[in-house]
């Protein structure tokens, strides 16, 4: 039973009758331990328009649990992927730094497997506005994005970017290799946490990928989450939070081997997983990937970061305790200062409407009153308000308008890249303002 279906069974079941738990998306075991539960809460990417903003809106649990037979941590699918991803409003090209670490990776990819214009095919999965693709066409590599939203696909479709609008699962996945050929690399970044059922994408990351190929994954590594209070990246499209150990047990599934593994500083601590055909599973995608021999032992990288998961707790399931604690903390801290500034008669705007913002606005119970609006680069958001709290979106002309005495830098992980736009804050005594990994007041460039 769904999250969902079971709070409609819970509507109309005798009044003190038992409600059954979510069920585990790995192994299926009952989801009965609480990782943080962050109450109620609007899917983080719908923005309603102004003759929206004043109608009904949904707001669904954020009440995150962790398995306590497979230790994988995830949010039961209160909200279904396809409401979530229909009119998707993140454009990822918005970024310069997001842009320059996705070419930064086709390089070292490139080198790393050898890859090359007369032999080679490439697929993205939730290949969004063909921010990463773009690079491996510039070097003559033929490659496909697969992504669900066909608002942004068509932005990559622009771009030159082949792109087909598909939720990836093991048919789907069957039927683009049919048609395409098999990958010799296959990346999924920043998607892995983002569906519902995990396995069967996983399925279909393995019908994609060559006998020889790779598939590489990048995800927001959960002990970072946990180390840095990096709660916001809890939101209804988040499905998973995922450990290596996890990872692995999910990719094992579906005949996929973690056989490296990099650490990155995107989104406040990642991973990038490389994974290889494991033999003799999933042999309907290819030959089955040949005898035992031909998968190579996992790398020193792999040992390191599962000792550091263990050292953290994260391999048992009393070690993922004290999260909810830390999170209440960081809120008393938000409220606190917004108080305070209120009451000092300090302007306060918010730099970025992402959605990973909405989630703290919504914890936190931030509304217009604390900070009067939001600006965005993001074209689509202008005239819309933030869903829940309702701050009104702005072009970024509007932060220079209002010379406000703070502005928060929601998007905090990108915090260097947004201080640098935001030198000349200082111009009118402006400082910025980050809310997590802690909150931080600090003078503009810097």
């Amino acid at each position: 039973m769904t999250a969902v279906s079971a709070a409609r069974h819970a509507a109309s079941a005798p009044e003190g009758a038992a409600v059954p738990a979510p069920s585990c998306r790995l192994c299926g075991a009952p989801l009965t331990r609480t990782f943080v539960d962050l109450g109620m809460s609007p899917p983080c990417e719908t923005y309603p328009t102004a003759e929206q903003v004043d109608g009904p809106e949904v707001f669904y649990p954020l009440h995150v649990r962790v398995c306590e037979q497979c230790l994988l941590v995830q949010l039961p699918a209160y909200v279904p992927a396809e409401d979530i991803f229909d009119d998707y409003a993140y454009f990822s090209s918005y970024s310069a730094s997001w842009v320059e670490h996705a070419r930064r990776y086709v390089d070292g990819a490139v080198e790393r497997l050898g890859l090359t214009p007369e032999r080679s095919f490439v697929v993205e999965v939730a290949s969004n506005d063909g921010y990463l693709l773009r690079h491996v066409v510039d070097r003559g590599i033929r490659c496909l994005g697969i992504e669900p939203s066909g608002n942004v696909a068509a932005a990559a479709v622009e771009r030159g970017v082949p792109t087909v609008v598909e939720f990836l699962g093991e048919e789907t996945g069957r039927r683009v290799r049919a048609e395409h050929g098999p990958a010799d690399l296959v990346v999924a970044n920043n998607v892995f946490a983002h569906v519902p059922d995990i396995v069967d994408f996983s399925r279909g990351l393995r019908q994609l990928v060559a006998d020889d190929g790779r598939v590489s994954i990048e995800i927001p590594h959960l002990l970072r989450l946990v180390e840095g209070n990096e709660y916001d990246t809890i939101y209804h499209e988040h499905y998973s939070y995922l450990s290596l150990l996890t990872t692995q047990r999910v990719l094992a599934a579906a005949g996929l081997t973690v056989v490296d593994v990099d650490e990155l500083p995107s989104h406040g601590g990642s991973l990038r997983t490389w994974s290889v055909p494991t033999p003799d599973v999933g042999s309907e995608a290819g030959s089955g990937g040949g005898p035992a021999g031909d998968v190579p032992e996992p790398s020193a990288a792999v040992a390191r970061v599962l000792a550091a998961e263990a050292a953290a707790g994260l391999h048992t399931v009393e070690g993922h305790a004290g999260f909810a604690e830390q999170v209440a903390a960081v809120r008393d801290d938000v409220l606190r200062f917004l108080l305070t500034a209120r009451r000092e008669g300090k302007r306060v705007v918010a730099y970025g409407a992402p959605g990973k913002g909405n989630t703290l606005l919504n914890h936190c119970g931030v509304r217009p009153d604390l900070i009067e609006f939001a600006v965005d680069r993001n074209p689509y958001k202008h005239g819309r308000f933030t869903p829940g709290m309702h701050l009104p979106i702005h072009a970024p002309e509007a932060l220079d308008a209002a010379r406000p005495d703070y502005v928060v830098v929601m998007p905090w992980n990108l915090r260097q890249e947004i201080s640098a736009q935001l030198a000349h804050v200082a111009d009118w005594g402006g400082r910025l303002v980050t809310f997590l990994p802690r909150l931080e007041v600090f003078e503009p460039g810097t």
